[in-house]
């Protein structure tokens, strides 16, 4: 039976209030369970509210429900209330419960359970002072979702792909079109494509400029050896001025405005984007005229 030597300060009704605590057993290692009573006797009639458990700050861990049992008592009122605790230091480990309240004809009274400790006893040597307590071990296991542990490796897999993918492209674009295919068929059909995309309505301006003049330059590179789709803008309107098929002003200025809009985001009406498209198919219907057209005779040139 627990004992009950402590008597709870208080007048009036409640001035009978006793209670006592008991742990069992009366010391514990770290991580052992241990069960902490509480019994409180008060005047019959009377009301009592055990705390719920342990606060959440204190080094002992409750481990199941409180459980009250009420205990025989002539003419009061007798419980007891029972926690089954687990400590996390060593020492006079305070508990931490919290008050009981007991209530009688509207007065009020608290106990507060200062003296609810748990004796902890230490497995270390009595000569050692490298004490380090156990971290407390946690309600339920941390399972981390695959994906977070992967994450780190697919995003390198995905940025690899668009590496490898963004190569291609730009190996297939140096590269140009395949050598069997006629050369102005090509950039006729290309341009045609282009134009059917309605880039300039869809407010992209920028980009419809840009392939009009990539296919321009795919033509110009399958059509004269000098003008490899290597070069930039300026190389390529160097190594066109010794070809007098090529109209350098004209390619020139498109390469230089193109490269504005391409690179220095500068802005286009949609008017001016579509005339620069045109610009673009007509050096190449020019080219590939003067390309095409037989070189007349010095005598007939004479004559003429």
């Amino acid at each position: 039976m627990l004992a009950i030597p402590a008597a709870a300060s208080g007048q009036g009704s409640l001035a009978g209030v006793r209670y006592g605590v008991t742990t069992q057993p009366e010391s514990v290692t770290v991580g052992d369970q241990v069960v902490l009573r509480v019994r409180v006797s008060a005047p019959a009639g009377a009301t009592i509210v055990f705390p719920a458990g342990p606060d959440t700050s204190a080094q002992v861990q409750a481990v199941a429900s409180r459980t009250v049992t009420p205990n025989a008592s002539a003419g009061g009122v007798d419980q007891t209330a029972a926690y089954t605790l687990v400590p996390w230091d060593v020492g006079e480990v305070a508990a931490k419960l919290g008050d009981v309240i007991v209530t009688l004809g509207g007065e009020t009274r608290r106990i507060a359970l200062a003296d609810a400790v748990v004796h902890v006893k230490s497995v270390l040597p009595a000569d050692s002072t490298l004490r380090v307590p156990k971290p407390a071990r946690p309600v339920f296991d941390v399972v981390i979702p695959w994906w977070q542990k992967w994450w780190p490796l697919l995003v390198a897999l995905a940025l690899l792909a668009l590496l490898l993918w963004w190569w291609w492209r730009r190996r297939r674009r140096r590269a140009g079109p395949a050598a069997d295919v006629d050369a102005f068929a090509f950039a006729e059909r290309e341009f045609g494509r282009i134009e059917s995309l309605g880039l300039v309505d869809a407010g992209e301006r920028g980009r419809h400029v840009a392939l009009m003049v990539d296919v321009l330059r795919d033509y110009l590179a399958m059509r004269i050896p000098e003008a490899r789709a290597s070069l930039t803008s300026s190389e390529l309107a160097r190594a066109m001025r010794a070809d007098g098929r090529v109209p350098q002003a004209r390619l020139a200025a498109l390469l230089d405005e193109t490269d504005l809009v391409k690179f220095a985001r500068r802005p286009l009406a949609p008017d001016r984007a579509h005339a620069l498209g045109r610009d673009a198919r007509s050096i190449a219907r020019d080219v590939e005229a003067a390309v095409t057209t037989p070189e007349t005779p010095a005598p007939a040139r004479e004559a003429a």
